[in-house]
């Protein structure tokens, strides 16, 4: 079990903004912004590279629905970053799909 998944189950803590039955959302430790918020599916998705099915986009979906939501509550009505890394060279660290939600303050262009 990968570390996303354990903290989504309980096992590790971590300081979550937001949770239901699909999403967890947590403060990511190393934050690279004012805001900074991991949002993970509950069950273990590797990358965007894996979405094969119905179940899977539909993970995609519920963390997107989930940043919706995440970002009306911490009042980012200035704009944020949602961002997601692919494979180690795209800058994946964790290999379970997550989407990095960054605010705070303006956001270069280009990112990487």
């Amino acid at each position: 079990m990968c570390i996303f998944c354990k903290i989504a189950a309980g096992e590790i803590p971590a300081a979550i903004v937001f949770k239901n039955d699909h999403v967890t959302a947590f403060n990511d430790l190393n934050p690279q912004a004012p805001t900074h918020i991991l949002i993970i599916p509950n069950r273990h998705i590797e990358s965007v590279n894996e979405i094969l099915d119905d179940a899977s986009a539909n993970a995609v979906a519920e963390c997107l629905r989930a940043a919706r939501e995440i970002a009306q509550q911490q009042n980012l009505s200035n704009g944020y970053r949602l961002v997601t890394n692919i494979g180690k060279e795209g800058g994946q660290a964790v290999m379970h799909l997550h989407f990095h939600l960054l605010a705070g303050r303006r956001m270069g262009w280009p990112p990487g």
